[in-house]
């Protein structure tokens, strides 16, 4: 076997100076970046997304806190899951969407969604003041297999979602969507469909990036069962809290 057949053999890693949690007030966070990026392909994301590492743009990263685990990789296994009523209310309220996939390109009403939906759900964080180029850098630069995916209500544009594919999957990026519908649930629809296209392509498990139990922006992740999460480096099912 050659170096050649060990794509990780490639990677380096590097520990991030702590820097401000950006979930959990009050902590410090580090995380732990593989590179160079232009190493990181289809076949080693592959490999490094089973060990937990995420993608945001051509930064390929995992949490590594010093006193801190509250991050944990999470994934639904695809056969097993089963939607809630809950869930079923927002499939069945959400028929009249038409999904269609995309290749990597700037389009300017995709930009428009992304700043109105940041300017609602997460207005000061920084990123409701990303101008096209921060915006293409964070979306549209790939290394990796990915999509976007373009949901459309009578022609109106109302969600888009960033996927990558890999060997074992689909991982679910990024998804913004149209906030002055909050009662539409697109973001739980986004992860059914993603969780139908699964089944469609036969791809065994959906990478949802990470479950923070004490942060409500990512706590919502444990309602999907069984939801799988990385725990000392083995994935195992995950219990909901009490």
């Amino acid at each position: 076997m050659t170096s050649r057949d060990l794509p990780l053999t490639r990677i380096q890693f590097f520990l991030t100076p702590p820097y401000p949690c950006s979930y959990v007030a009050g902590r410090e966070a580090r995380s732990m970046v593989a590179a160079p990026s232009d190493a990181i392909d289809a076949t080693v994301y592959g490999e490094l997304i089973n060990m937990g590492f995420r993608r945001s743009g051509h930064h390929t990263y995992r949490p590594h806190c010093d006193v801190c685990s509250a991050c944990v990789p999470v994934r639904i296994p695809v056969d097993e899951f089963a939607p809630n009523r809950s869930q079923r209310r927002t499939w069945e309220r959400n028929q009249g969407l038409t999904a269609e996939i995309l290749e990597l390109q700037f389009q300017e009403e995709h930009y428009r969604l992304y700043r109105r939906y940041q300017a609602f759900r997460h207005a000061g964080g920084g990123m409701d003041q990303d101008d096209r180029e921060q915006y293409s850098q964070f979306l549209l630069h790939s290394h990796v297999e990915s999509f976007l995916v373009e949901f459309r209500e009578n022609g109106e544009l109302r969600m888009v979602s960033l996927v990558d594919r890999v060997r074992q999957g689909l991982s679910a990026v990024y998804t913004f969507f149209d906030p002055g519908h909050p009662k539409a649930g697109y973001g739980v629809y986004n992860v059914l469909w993603q969780l139908s296209l699964c089944r469609e392509l036969g791809l065994p498990y959906l990478y949802l990036g990470y479950w923070i139990a004490e942060s409500r922006k990512m706590s919502y992740k444990i309602g999907y069962r069984p939801l799988e999460g990385l725990v000392d480096g083995m994935w195992q099912t995950l219990q909901p809290p009490l």
